[in-house]
């Protein structure tokens, strides 16, 4: 046979199609494990092409025709990450969170060398963080938060020279903070609250030169916090560890003599039976002890003995530790070519990435060269822009007698402008924000343009960039939230009257209906996180809705974490755990929740009372605080209106502007 016939065969095999034949079978892999059941990915097929056409929803592709990107953010995927990950070696950035993907993280992910974001977050993954992340030499975003992750942090992950993000809050992690991550230049957000760590907060760690901020709240740690952390300031959170201590920390005890000898705090050279403490001895060293009885008894020449292997172990250790560090630098620079060594955070759009579907998130941090109004918009945003000296001055430089509160992204201080005026400042820091400048700037124009009655009202905004920070300046409400007027005890000067409950309610109908319906200087939009906690009430008892487009400005994990404590207290539509998605709809099942809670005066709405408003037993649902003095009619239309609101389908719940119509018999002027 002539051997053009043995050629062309080979030749006719290698289609576009069956070219990408290995990463098709490898998605076809990673569906199986991820989504067990075919519930979600039923656009992942065996005939389809993973870069061409509408199937594979949440894959994209580079230039070169290769899987890229994935993003199944919020898609209810219930099974687990397979090995096979590792199989896509040209992935970029993969999506995996607000899913509820179970076991533990493979350690074959570490081999996606050109992996920028891992985002893992809020899932149900368990068993250890593998210390082979450590080789992921291009990481720059590690999100592995709200998980049911243990053990120790590897050492390894300060090998992570481009990482700019690590989250780990909220899982049940312990040990100590490994120094290491002190190597980490580019680190700008460390957070490890919420979780079992214990001992000191490491000196190297607290020197990193680009960290901004540093959350270990809800650990044990112990000792004296290092001085370095001040120049944090409110980026430093540090509640809930009693035993730490230190100067220069408002809310820290000055450290005492015990503070240095603290049983949880480890110490490099404390003294054991035999000159070393066994706690201090690396783990990975896995060392033995080759003393008998006989061999280390008490004298001298025992001592002699012990300081001499001590001396030997550490030479040991040293050989290994350097040998280790040369061999990762000589890998580092194999695969180190295509690595972005710039000072700037690439975001998934700056790569040639043909995207389809659900698009992977925006980075977390700001080039730089941060100044999101540098570029010409100053025009625009000219009546709301304040500079910092107006900011600082109004707040007395952030005193603590005008500091109101914090969240997981934000602090809010009280102020007084030039003009006389009270203001509440909102102080975010740039790494809570959307990192695309074009973007940031889109959600400032949408708080602007939300100009309303019945929503706090934004005065305007500072972008500091020698700060890195961002201030939104908004109209001070002197009665708080709406938590404050539930859960109270009989005879409560805050107990709300009948008239003043079925007021709030329609006004914070109106509120969303303005938010829900365009306008010619605004879009329609969705609120996303409306609670008790966003009800503002002011001094003649209206309400006031807060934090109204915020989603717009912050950054994506910024914003799931929100949902936690949104989904804690029942406000979260249940479609969002299979959708991901927010709608008007979503809005109208946190209506109804609110509804709820101002008629029977709790915070928490278990289905007993929900029962007792379907069969119109009013005395066990209605707050007992009211001793009786209510309108049965308008209680059983607000109750049925709730109902319908918080209706587990969202098709079968009402438009606001349908609420609307059914409140306005109980008030003409509305």
């Amino acid at each position: 046979m002539h051997p053009i016939f043995l050629i062309l065969p080979l030749f006719y095999l290698c289609t576009p199609t069956v070219c990408q034949n290995a990463e098709l079978k490898t998605l076809l892999e990673i569906k199986s494990a991820l989504d067990p059941h075919g519930t979600y990915l039923s656009s992942w097929t065996v005939n389809g092409d993973p870069c061409v056409g509408p199937t594979f929803e949440g894959v994209a592709c580079n230039a070169d025709g290769k899987v890229a990107n994935i993003s199944l953010q919020g898609k209810g995927l219930n099974g687990v990450l397979p090995s096979a990950i590792g199989k896509l070696k040209n992935l970029t950035g993969l999506y995996l969170h607000f899913n509820k993907l179970s076991g533990e993280i493979p350690k074959e992910i570490s081999e996606l060398t050109q992996l920028t974001d891992l985002y893992l977050d809020v899932n149900n993954f368990t068993g250890s963080i593998p210390q082979q992340l450590g080789d992921m030499s291009s990481l720059q975003v590690l999100q592995l938060c709200y998980n049911k992750l243990s053990g120790n942090v590897p050492t390894r992950l300060g090998s992570l020279k481009q990482l700019n993000v690590l989250a780990l809050q909220y899982n049940q992690l312990t040990g100590a903070i490994p120094a290491s991550l002190g190597d980490l230049n580019e680190l700008i957000r460390l957070d490890i609250s919420f979780n079992n760590f214990f001992g000191s907060i490491p000196v190297k760690l607290a020197e990193a030169r680009q960290l901004r901020i540093l959350d270990v709240r809800n650990n044990t740690l112990s000792g004296n916090v290092p001085s370095a952390l001040q120049r944090l300031k409110d980026g430093f959170q540090y509640e809930n560890n009693p035993g730490l201590c230190g100067a220069g920390f408002a809310s820290l005890r000055v450290c005492t003599e015990s503070d240095y000898h603290s049983p949880n705090k480890l110490e490099p050279f404390a003294a054991g039976s035999n000159g070393f403490a066994k706690k201090d001895i690396p783990e990975s060293a896995n060392l033995q002890s080759n003393c008998s009885n006989t061999q280390c008894s008490n004298g001298s020449k025992g001592s002699h003995i012990g300081l001499v292997s001590a001396v030997i172990v550490i030479a040991i250790v040293t050989v290994v530790v350097l040998s280790t560090f040369s061999w990762y630098r000589r890998k580092k620079q194999k695969i180190g070519n295509n690595v972005d060594t710039s000072d700037s955070r690439l975001s998934t759009d700056q790569k040639d990435v043909s995207r389809r579907s659900a698009a992977p998130l925006i980075s977390l941090e700001y080039s730089s060269g941060w100044d999101p109004l540098e570029k010409g918009s100053q025009e625009f945003f000219d009546s709301y822009m304040f500079n910092l000296e107006d900011v600082e001055s109004a707040t007395q430089h952030f005193s603590e007698v005008n500091f109101l509160g914090r969240s997981n992204y934000s602090a809010v201080y009280k102020g007084v402008l030039r003009d006389g005026s009270i203001v509440a400042i909102k102080r975010i820091a740039k790494s809570s924000c959307k990192s695309d400048e074009v973007e940031f700037l889109k959600g400032l124009k949408i708080l602007t343009s939300l100009q309303h009655g019945t929503l706090v009202r934004l005065r305007g905004f500072c972008c500091s960039k020698g700060r890195g920070e961002c201030f939104l300046i908004y109209d001070f409400v002197p009665n708080g939230n709406l938590l404050q007027y539930l859960d109270l005890n009989d005879g409560d000067e805050n107990v709300l009257r009948w008239s003043a409950r079925v007021s709030i309610i329609k006004g914070i109908a109106k509120g969303i209906d303005y938010l829900h319906n365009p306008q010619s200087n605004k879009p329609a939009l969705v609120h996303q996180n409306i609670s008790a906690e966003k009800v503002l009430i002011d001094w003649r008892l209206n309400p006031l809705l807060v934090g109204s487009g915020l989603h717009k400005l912050l950054a994506d994990d910024i914003v799931f974490s929100m949902l936690k404590a949104c989904a804690a207290m029942g406000y979260l539509a249940p479609e969002y755990t299979t959708t991901g998605k927010f709608t008007e709809k979503s809005d109208m099942y946190a209506f109804g929740i609110l509804v709820l809670q101002i008629l029977s005066g709790k915070t928490r709405i278990d289905l007993p009372n929900r029962q007792a408003t379907e069969s119109e037993k009013f005395e066990g649902f209605i707050d007992p605080n009211l001793r009786g003095k209510f309108c049965e009619s308008e209680a059983m239309k607000l109750s049925q209106i709730a109902l319908l609101c918080t209706h587990e389908l969202p098709l079968q719940r009402p438009t606001i502007n349908t609420v609307r119509q059914e409140l306005s018999f109980l008030d003409d002027s509305s």
